[in-house]
């Protein structure tokens, strides 16, 4: 189950899309110690943006820690998938 985001950071007039793998969803459910298909019955904007963060730390688009990185961004948002 693969997952697209747009993240919208503060100043930024584009989003930036990312594209989630197995590896951002096992750290999901480990961290909230909840199943992914739970977060399409209650999805919290915190859950939204530790999956955007978690992707673009894996990729290496961002050094930041997460509490750090949440700092520059606006809004998180599903994109439609390609």
């Amino acid at each position: 189950m693969n997952f697209t985001l747009n993240i919208h950071y503060i100043g930024k007039e584009e989003p930036t899309t990312v594209s989630g793998i197995a590896a951002d969803i096992v750290a999901f459910e480990t961290k909230f110690d909840i199943s992914m298909s739970k977060l399409q019955k209650d999805v919290k904007l915190t859950h939204l943006l530790f999956l955007a963060w978690h992707t673009e730390h894996r990729t290496k688009a961002t050094g930041k820690a997460f509490e750090e990185w949440v700092n520059d961004v606006e809004m998180v948002t599903a994109a439609d998938p390609k």
